[in-house]
C-alpha cells in the first residue's frame, strides 16, 4: 500500500451542536486511496438529551448563569450521554474509533473588549475518557484547540471534511450549516491539475436557529418553530430587522466564527427595543437570520463564483426560512435530503473525516478556513488498555 493510501476504518461520530438539543451520531467508513478519501455511512442513530440535562447544558453557555459546580457535572454527565449513545451503536456494529466534537459551550475566538474576551479559547463538555473507559474503545476528541494554538480561531473546523467528501470538478459549491449557529463553507471548482484547498474558506455568518429557538421556548413553550409555521403567521417588524442588520459581528473581516455568546436575545436587547406581538418577534428573528446569510453571500462568496448551496442542520426542516432564503439568493439551493444524505449527518461526518486523519498522523485543518498560521493534527487520542 502506498504512502498516499491507508487502510478503512469505521468511526462512529457524535454531534451535539450549540442549538443543544441532543446528540446526532453517524457511523461511517472512511479509506484514503491514492490521497483521495472514499467514504460511505453505515448506520445513523440519534438521541435527544434529558430535560434536566439539556437545562444545565443551557445554563452553562451563559456566563450569568453558569457556575463551577455545573459546568464540572455537566462534562461529565454528556460523557455518559455519548457513551450510551456508543453503546447502543455497538450492540448494532462493530467499529474502531469514536469521534467527538464536544459540547461547546463558549467559544472566544477573538480578544473584544466589549465582550471582555481577554483570550483566545474554547470549551468543550463531554469527557471523552468516559467513553473510552465505558465502552472500551479508542475515541478522538478536542479539535478546535490545536487550530487555536497555531493562532486559528478554532472554527469552523468542518471545513476540511466538506472539502474531502464534497468538492466537486469543475463546479463551486456552498457546505451550508443551519444549526444553532448558521456558518458555510465555500468549496472552489476542484481541478485534476491543481490542489485547490487553499482557496478553501469558511465562517460563521450569525444566528441560523438559536434565537428562533429562544423566542418560541420562551414565548409559546416550544421547542423550535416547527416547520416555521409561527415565523410565517407573523408580519416582520422592518424597522427591528433592520436594526438587527447593523450588528457589529456583520461587518467583521474573515475569518470569523460566533456562537451563542454572543446571539441571544439579552445579548441583543438594544436591538430588540420595540414590543412586539410574539408571533411577529418569532418573524422578525427568522427574518434576520435570512437577511445575515444573504448578505454574508453578497459580501463574501457570490463574487468567487458559486454554483449551488447544499443545506445541512436542523434549519433545513424549517420550510418559512428556506423559502426565504430561496427568495433572496438566486443560486440554486438544494438541503443534504435532496442528495440522499440526512440534514444531521454533515457536521458529525466532517469531525470523523477529522478523526480518521488525525489517526493516521495527518493534517486535518484548513488554515484558510480558520485564519491558523499552519494546517494541525488536530485531536487528542484517549486509548483504553485492551486497545494499547
Amino acid at each position: 500500500m502506498s504512502e498516499n493510501s491507508h487502510k478503512a476504518l469505521r468511526i462512529f461520530s457524535l454531534m451535539s451542536g450549540t442549538s443543544a438539543d441532543g446528540i446526532d451520531g453517524v457511523l461511517a467508513e472512511f479509506e484514503l486511496k491514492e490521497g483521495n478519501l472514499q467514504w460511505h455511512i453505515v448506520d445513523r442513530l440519534s438521541t435527544t438529551y434529558t430535560p434536566n440535562l439539556r437545562q444545565n447544558i443551557l445554563a452553562c453557555l451563559k456566563v450569568e448563569s453558569s457556575n463551577v459546580l455545573t459546568i464540572t457535572e455537566v462534562h461529565t454527565e454528556v460523557g455518559q450521554a455519548y457513551a450510551s449513545v456508543v453503546k447502543e451503536m455497538q450492540s448494532k456494529h462493530q467499529f474502531d474509533y469514536v469521534a467527538l466534537s464536544g459540547q461547546t459551550v463558549y467559544h472566544i475566538p477573538r480578544v473584544d473588549q466589549a465582550m471582555d474576551w481577554r483570550t483566545v479559547s474554547t470549551l468543550q463538555l463531554g469527557e471523552a475518557a468516559v467513553v473510552t473507559e465505558n465502552c472500551n474503545i479508542p475515541v478522538v476528541s478536542d479539535f478546535r484547540q490545536s487550530d487555536m494554538a497555531a493562532g486559528g480561531q478554532g472554527a469552523p473546523m468542518v471545513s476540511f471534511g466538506d472539502y474531502q467528501m464534497f468538492s466537486k470538478v469543475g463546479s463551486s459549491l456552498s457546505i451550508h450549516n443551519l444549526g444553532g449557529i448558521s456558518n458555510l463553507t465555500y468549496l472552489p471548482a476542484k481541478t485534476e491539475q491543481a490542489d485547490t484547498s487553499t482557496q478553501v474558506f469558511a465562517f460563521d455568518t450569525g444566528p441560523a436557529s438559536c434565537l428562533i429557538d429562544e423566542a418560541v421556548k420562551q414565548h409559546f413553550g416550544l421547542e423550535y418553530d416547527k416547520d416555521g409555521l409561527i415565523a410565517a403567521s407573523g408580519t416582520v417588524h422592518v424597522p427591528t430587522l433592520e436594526s438587527l442588520m447593523q450588528h457589529p459581528y456583520l461587518s467583521l473581516p474573515l475569518p470569523k466564527t460566533t456562537g451563542r455568546e454572543t446571539f441571544t436575545l439579552d445579548a441583543l436587547e438594544n436591538y430588540l427595543s420595540a414590543d412586539l406581538e410574539p408571533k411577529d418577534l418569532v418573524a422578525t428573528l427568522t427574518a434576520f437570520t435570512a437577511e445575515s446569510i444573504a448578505r454574508a453571500y453578497r459580501d463574501y462568496v457570490l463574487d468567487k463564483g458559486l454554483n449551488e448551496i447544499y443545506v445541512a442542520g436542523g434549519g433545513a426542516f424549517n420550510t418559512h426560512l428556506m423559502s426565504l432564503l430561496r427568495g433572496l439568493l438566486n443560486i440554486p439551493i438544494k438541503t443534504f435530503e435532496n442528495l440522499g444524505y440526512d440534514s444531521r449527518d454533515r457536521e458529525a461526518l466532517s469531525f470523523g473525516v477529522m478523526a480518521y486523519f488525525r489517526v493516521l498522523g495527518k493534517a486535518n485543518t484548513l488554515p484558510s478556513a480558520t485564519g491558523a498560521r499552519k494546517a494541525t493534527v488536530a485531536g487528542k487520542i484517549s486509548i483504553p488498555v485492551s486497545a494499547g
